[in-house]
Formats: structure tokens, sequence, C-alpha cells
């Protein structure tokens, strides 16, 4: 990663519009944080109508990117007469098609209800959602809330809630910005507004204001009893099959590539046919995912093994690596197959998490280039592993230069 120090300068954004009885062409310089819905939105407009003006062919934007907004809106401002009641029949649209770059709780927040009411009116048990779905934004198919426009109060005072108390909360290990706003019955949007969030970082220890209709937990929660231990694992004795490798074998039963030649103490990932060898996973199939516990756990392990190795533009073997090298790299000695690419590549083969666990791959933007530029393997409690252009392959905090170049946390599709 080419790090470049750049100083804080203070953008201006650039609007000009004509009025001259019907909506005309204005110009947009984007913004940090900008999104085309937040845009669109601003500008009482639509993302598709944006995309098209500017003969764009995806959501990417980068800052200082000039925009043409065919509205006669200022962004951020109340039309001056709200549109009169129209009957249920003809009132908005109850459902709600997911576009690129979406999240449950950015369309909680935009349709102005509760993340849990969103994921229970749609069955939803995760956060994973997929372009091109439709979801109800409003129960019994009512005509959804009037979407906020308002930007909510700066610093200073106390924020007021009419439904719910304001209080103080103690982050506590494993929390997130999303089981907090489960938690207390809000959007991750609330909370961001009203403790001046940036970004959906938080660490241990800092306390949040939190209001909502959930009761607010000061001390740290009774911890959980101890699970039972697990079944053990069946053993299966396999005999090598041809055209099989062990990454095969290891999608066929569930388990990691790391695991099977630990437990027959192979050096190589070199195979024959006939061989026997012992298995312990799943009798029957299963495919590993980024994000469970076992490819998780190979995917860390694999990462530590190989710090200090030095940081190589390019590299991704033991000679050295770059970040999206190392990735390629940690992943297939995990057992996960996957093709070499740059960061971007690995960003577009990944879907957003609301809630990160260790082994999903934490993305930054902006920093030895515009856009997507570094990528790094989340290790919980806010750390974070990847090849560090001065130090090689290093542990970094989410804080400081990384908090500021943070742009999320994703898992592989």
């Amino acid at each position: 990663m080419k790090k470049k120090v750049v100083s804080a300068v203070a953008t201006v954004a650039i609007l000009s519009s004509t009025y001259a009885g019907a909506a005309s062409a204005s110009t947009y310089t984007v913004q940090k944080g900008d999104t085309l819905s937040q845009i669109a939105k601003n500008f009482q407009t639509s993302v598709q109508d944006i995309k098209k003006l500017n003969n764009l062919g995806s959501d990417l934007i980068r800052v200082n990117q000039v925009l043409q907004i065919g509205s006669s809106s200022t962004p951020g401002l109340v039309p001056p007469a709200a549109p009169p009641a129209v009957p249920p029949a003809a009132s908005a649209a109850s459902v709600y098609t997911i576009v690129s770059g979406d999240t449950l709780s950015g369309i909680a927040y935009k349709f102005g209800i509760k993340l849990s009411d969103l994921m229970q009116w749609n069955n939803l048990n995760s956060s994973l959602i997929f372009p091109g779905t439709q979801l109800k934004v409003a129960n019994n198919g009512d005509a959804p809330p009037a979407v906020p426009t308002s930007p909510g109060g700066s610093g200073g005072s106390s924020a007021s809630d009419s439904s719910g108390t304001v209080a103080n909360y103690v982050i506590q290990s494993g929390d997130t910005l999303g089981a907090l706003a489960l938690k207390f019955g809000c959007t991750v949007n609330d909370l961001k507004q009203q403790n001046q969030l940036i970004s959906d970082m938080i660490y241990v220890g800092q306390t949040l204001k939190v209001s909502g209709g959930s009761v607010p937990v000061t001390a740290p929660p009774t911890p959980a009893p101890p699970a039972p231990p697990a079944a053990p694992s069946e053993v299966t004795n396999y005999v090598v099959q041809n055209g099989d490798t062990l990454g095969r074998i290891a999608a066929q039963f569930g388990v990691t590539v790391s695991s099977i030649k630990r437990q027959n103490n192979l050096v190589s990932d070199l195979i024959y046919v006939g061989q026997k060898l012992q298995i312990a996973g799943q009798s029957v199939p299963t495919t590993g995912q980024p994000g469970t516990s076992n490819l998780a756990t190979d995917v860390i392990r694999e990462a530590k093994a190989v710090m200090g190795v030095p940081y190589v533009w390019g590299g991704s073997s033991m000679k050295g690596f770059d970040c999206s090298g190392f990735i390629y790299y940690v992943f297939n000695k995990a057992g996960f197959s996957t093709s070499r690419t740059t960061a971007e590549g690995f960003y577009s083969r990944s879907h957003y998490v609301d809630q990160p666990q260790p082994g999903d791959l934490v993305f930054f933007q902006n920093t030895y280039k515009k856009g997507i530029s570094h990528v790094g393997i989340y290790l919980g409690d806010n750390q974070f592993i990847h090849a560090d252009e001065n130090r090689g392959i290093a542990i970094s905090s989410l804080t400081g230069y990384f908090k500021n170049h943070f742009e999320g946390f994703k898992r592989f599709y």
C-alpha cells in the first residue's frame, strides 16, 4: 500500500442552478461520504436519472467529481410546500427494490422505519441482501413513512426523543452499531448522527448516546454460561480419486485444506491417486464460506503465520506480498479458492456485512490512489492484519490514518 499523508482541505460543493419555470440542470461536486442515492434524495431526483445524465456505468463516484443533476432543487432543503395528501390506493409504494450499495440499515433510515421492523416484515434473519430483491418497507401494505429530509441536529444539546429516553451506553467487546440499533429499536444512522460518528467504527469502552424503546444497559452484560462441549466430529477414511485436489476434498467434507494437512502430516498440497486420507468433518458434504468459524480460524492462522514477510509490490508469495497478494495467498492456503486480483477486484467479489466477524475483509479507500486502494483481514477488537509498506505483514489498529480511510467490512460471496 502506497500511503500518502494528505492534509485535510475543506471542500466546497459547487452548486449552480438555473430556474426558468421548469426543472433545469445543476452541477454538484461530490463530497467525502456522498453516495448516488443520497445525492438523488437531496436533489429530489433518482439514481438512474443521475447515472443516465452523466453516462455512469455503475454507482461508483469519487470525491471532487462534478455531476450534472437534472433538478431545480437545492440539496438538503425541504420543498416550500408539502404535496397534497393522496388516497391509500395512490400512496407511495410499500415495496422497495434493492440496488447495488444498499444496506438494510440504510434502507431502514431512508424510509424512516426501524431496522428490526424491516427484518421482521421480510422474514430476514441476517443482514445479507442482494441487488434486485424486493423488500416490504411498510407493514400490511400501508404506505411507508415519509423519508426524513432534515440532516439532524449538530453537536451541543442532547437529542430529544418523544418515544423514549436518552441514555449513555458503554461499548462492550463484540458490539457493533448494527447490533446496538436492533437492541435499542433505532437505526445505525440514528446512532451515528446522535454521536457525530463519520463511520461505523466503534471501540470497547467508548460511550454512546442511545435512545429508543429498549431499556439501555450501561453495565457490562452478565457472561453467558459456557457452551456444552461439541460432539466429536466423524472421522472418514477417504481414498484419493483421479482429479482430486485438497481444495476439492476440503469443500466436499466442509473442512479446510489446512485441517486435512495437519491431520495427515502433509507438508505440501501434493496428493496422489490411491492415497488414504483421514478427514475429521461432517459426513454430509457441505461448503465452507468466509465468515464460518472453521474457515475464519484457518484464515487468521494462515495470515499470522506469514507475519514479518516483507512488502513487495505485486507480490503474492513468501518472498513478499502486497495487500491483494496477501489476501490471495492466505485464503487459498486456508482452503477457499480465489483467483489473484487487486483490492478493487476483491471488493467486487464480496458483499457488505453489518456485523463483521474475524476473518472478514476490511477495505480502505483514497490511500495512494482514489477509490478502493487497500484491503486487510479483520481480527476483531478494532484490529486487522495486512501488508504494510513499511513493516511487511503486520497487525494494525482501525484508528487514526486507517479510520480516516476506512470504507467497510465485506465477505466473499
